[in-house]
């Protein structure tokens, strides 16, 4: 039997297993997606693999939400699953799956989120000014470039046409990404670095930073790191992966909303850098530290603390 059969192994083991899941798995999602996507997209096999530039993005989004989605399920979804199975006894168990939050854990994790949009907002504005060496400038306009294209690939990728394009944007951008990368990075390595290390502190800011550097994009990379630091305390706060799943879910649906609303003309673009300007640091500041002061109390009331 293979259930369990890592469980006892050393935490480098695991990390290694775990790798060796992904890459399996990636390989293997490749290859289906490869040979049914002249079945749902009518193009050619070998159109999987063509790079856009930002002139062709436009002409291609069925084709990159395909990727997008086949890439999301193989490289963290399918793993984190096989990982757990693996490295435990009870799948559920291993990610705390039957320790289910009360109601107020849920709300209070929202208000958290949303609380602290304006400071991850202006976190973000202080990573883009961030300047490179003139022995750098070449690396620098790299990065710039790369994120230029991600940025309007997202903007593209979340300009739906009607509601139904704006709730399988949700899924896409802000259920898939929220299940496997909390699954992956809060749920197994988590776990792994805290073992490894022996200090679930040090294994977060490890994983939170593996989790910015996997996005690629060096100008969102505070925030991101941030964001990651938040939602592994949330996973050993409440003892369970569904805060942290709920709170990344929130997250990226806010912004998929958001973009919805700005392509309508709902809502102006300039709630992008809401936070963002100096003046706003003060009430920034402040709406964190109580967003997270209110989080802190309930968790306080309701110890449920795993660190294992």
């Amino acid at each position: 039997m293979l259930k369990g059969l890592f469980s006892a192994s050393s935490p480098f083991t695991q990390f290694i297993m775990l790798g060796f899941c992904m890459i399996a798995s990636f390989l293997l999602a490749i290859l289906i997606g490869v040979l049914f996507v002249p079945l749902i997209l009518d193009i050619p096999f070998a159109d999987f693999f063509k790079n856009f530039d930002n002139s062709e993005i436009e002409q291609n989004l069925n084709l990159m939400r395909y990727r997008q989605v086949i890439f999301g399920i193989g490289l963290f979804i399918i793993p984190a699953l096989v990982a757990a199975y693996l490295f435990s006894n009870a799948v559920s168990g291993y990610f705390g799956l039957k320790r289910a939050p009360s109601a107020k854990w849920f709300v209070a994790t929202m208000l958290l989120m949303l609380m602290s949009i304006p400071f991850i907002n202006l976190l973000s504005s202080l990573n883009e000014m961030i300047v490179f060496p003139k022995s750098l400038s070449g690396l620098e306009q790299r990065l710039k470039d790369f994120e230029d294209v991600a940025q309007q690939a997202t903007k593209l990728f979340l300009n739906a046409d009607g509601i139904g394009g704006m709730f399988f944007n949700i899924f896409m951008i802000a259920l898939l990404p929220a299940l496997g990368e909390e699954l992956i990075f809060r749920g197994v390595l988590q776990k792994i670095f805290t073992r490894w290390t022996g200090n679930v502190h040090i294994a977060i800011m490890i994983c939170s930073l593996m989790f910015s550097l996997m996005h690629f994009q060096f100008y969102g990379f505070f925030p991101r790191w941030l964001l990651g630091v938040l939602l592994g305390y949330l996973m050993i706060w409440s003892g369970t992966i569904w805060l942290p799943i709920f709170a990344h879910f929130v997250n990226n649906t806010v912004a998929a909303l958001c973009y919805y609303m700005i392509g309508k003309g709902i809502i102006s673009e300039k709630i992008e850098d809401y936070g963002a300007s100096f003046s706003d640091i003060p009430v920034t500041i402040v709406t964190t530290a109580v967003a997270i002061l209110l989080f802190w109390k309930i968790y306080q009331r309701n110890k449920t603390v795993i660190e294992g």
